[in-house]
């Protein structure tokens, strides 16, 4: 039996992403906040004592697996801090110019007004890592400890499956599960309130759903996965502020996906091809998408005589609304991504996140002036999140993503009228039901020879196009190979027989990093699965997108995985 030290604190923040931190620096000031008005009487509940409160973060460093496009709306860090670009926020640029290009083989339609809600016009440009890594010093200021390279790998219940903390993950642990001479065990850290803000297919908030059934009676969650690339290209190839998002080319009529391309400082742009996980054809590659886009005459234009930077590669809870699990639980909140508060219409979920993470601040401040950690206190953040904006923006998308599941045409047509309608589909259905992506994914034989040489025009030539091992050295990924495989795979014997059969192993095409691959077995006369975990850039896609549902990811040794620093 290993033991394990234990530290007590009062909340604790699984993720320093964007909804976490927040979440946590508007805690600090609420609590000021709530006790001046208990003196004042204007404040229910008794006051509350300087609470400790921890983040925990699975990267080397607050920002090394934050990578999203991204475009911020401000409106959300302006509640959190309306002077936040006095206060020094890493803004890269304001935005000036929007456009939309529909991308046909060779050509582009520019639309001649940009649908509303991709008016990107006054908003920010921004690296979200270094975003993170700023508001991680605010955080710090005001005394919240903030714990890099701590894992949390799994939740620590009660006898009455009321969330009490987290363990951390044992670090020293080599290949085969043996203790090695470096071995650390986890940690308990025990809380009143644990909030999961782990982004997208966070594995607490994974297990958490299924064991008390949080997504009871919600449509299943669906994802898309985001490839990008930070290019450095000559001066006047694109302009600093410029926002660019495409529809077609390459994605087929039945797919989901669509590009971007943002023009920041110093002649760097980030761009990047966001492929729907509910893709029907089993051949389809998300990081070939994107470089196959690359390739399109407007795009390779912008790249010619540039050079590729970084790498990196997230999914998206693109759900919505609908798909929303219970926001709470004895215990526990779940915030952000975590819990599909994206605007899958606008593409934006960086506003959203803070907002949802300053709405579960001041719940846990109910809680504490109540000593009442129950989900009947905690209840208070379902109820306050439909009360704000996030309902009056979200709510009207909620059957965005669901209509695209019906193709592209007729999803054009169907957004539109929700767009006029307040989000009813086709006008007058009130819920366009989604279907899980894993199970809208066809078998060789059913979806036929539909575009099986999609990519066969697609050359990796290292300096338009590149390869998935060159992208994931420029995603700077380090693992130590000596600890068990993170990524767990329940039953490998369907790889080799059922899903190379019916499927011909998607998990070579949809893994961004070159993780899976099938090798010749002498001995078996037969592929099998081998695990390249090393390469993993933690973007979950394989636990989504198996159509067996047999991979399950967990959380490495602390501080293993991308470096997104910048990205």
């Amino acid at each position: 039996m290993i033991e394990r030290e234990q530290l007590p604190m009062d909340v604790v923040f699984v993720g320093a992403g964007p909804a976490n931190l927040a979440a946590a620096l508007h805690l600090k000031k609420q609590i000021k906040l709530h006790n001046e008005n208990v003196d004042k009487g204007l404040a229910h509940g008794k006051k509350i004592d300087d609470l400790e409160i921890a983040i925990v973060e699975k990267g080397a460093a607050v920002g090394a697996h934050i990578l999203s496009g991204a475009v911020m709306d401000p409106k959300g860090i302006k509640e959190l801090m309306p002077d936040f670009i006095e206060q020094g926020c890493p803004v890269d640029a304001q935005v000036t110019a929007d456009a939309a290009w529909y991308l046909t083989t060779k050509g582009k339609i520019k639309a001649p007004i940009t649908p509303p809600p991709l008016v990107n016009k006054g908003k920010y440009i921004i690296s979200l890592s270094r975003m993170c890594e700023w508001l991680a010093e605010k955080c710090e200021a005001e005394g919240i400890n903030i714990f890099p390279e701590f894992p949390a790998s799994e939740l620590l219940y009660d006898e009455n499956d009321h969330v009490i903390g987290i363990r951390t993950g044992d670090k020293g642990i080599d290949k085969d599960g043996k203790m090695k001479g470096n071995f650390e065990p986890g940690v308990d850290l025990l809380a009143k309130v644990t909030v999961l803000g782990e982004g997208s297919r966070g594995s607490l908030t994974k297990q958490l759903t299924e064991r008390l059934g949080l997504n009871k009676g919600k449509e299943p969650q669906v994802f898309s996965l985001g490839v990008k690339e930070l290019w450095e290209v000559p001066a006047g190839n694109f302009d600093e502020g410029l926002v660019v998002h495409t529809l077609g080319f390459p994605s087929d009529t039945q797919t989901y996906g669509g590009g971007w391309i943002y023009g920041m400082k110093n002649n760097v742009i980030s761009i990047g091809y966001v492929t729907g996980l509910d893709y029907v054809d089993p051949n389809i590659d998300p990081h070939a998408e994107f470089q196959k886009f690359k390739t399109h005459p407007e795009i390779a234009k912008i790249l010619e005589g540039g050079k590729m930077l970084k790498y990196g590669a997230k999914t998206i809870n693109a759900g919505g609304w609908n798909t929303m699990p219970q926001l709470y639980a004895d215990g526990v909140l779940i915030v952000g991504d975590s819990a599909a508060f994206l605007n899958g219409q606008r593409i934006k979920g960086i506003h959203t996140a803070i907002k949802s993470g300053m709405l579960a601040a001041e719940t846990i401040v109910h809680a504490f002036a109540h000593d009442d950690f129950s989900a009947n206190s905690l209840k208070h953040f379902e109820s306050w999140v439909n009360d704000s904006w996030l309902y009056d923006e979200l709510y009207p998308v909620r059957n965005f993503h669901g209509a695209f599941q019906k193709g592209r045409w007729s999803a054009l047509i169907n957004t539109g009228l929700q767009f006029l309608t307040g989000g009813r589909a086709w006008g007058f259905i009130d819920k366009e039901d989604h279907v899980a992506g894993h199970e809208r994914m066809q078998t060789l034989e059913d979806y036929g020879d539909k575009n099986k040489d999609r990519y066969e025009k697609v050359k990796f030539d290292g300096t338009l196009t590149f390869n998935k091992p060159t992208d994931v050295f420029h995603a700077a990924v380090a693992h130590d190979e000596d600890q068990p495989a993170h990524l767990h795979v329940m039953d490998t014997e369907i790889c080799a027989t059922r899903c190379a059969e019916e499927f011909g192993n998607p998990c070579q095409r949809f893994c961004p990093a070159a993780v899976y691959e099938m090798e010749e077995n002498p001995k078996s006369g037969r592929k099998e699965l081998k695990i390249n975990f090393s390469n993993c850039v933690h973007c979950k896609t394989c636990d989504i997108a198996d159509p067996y549902q047999i991979i399950n990811w967990v959380t490495p040794e602390g501080g293993g995985g991308p470096n997104y620093k910048g990205m």
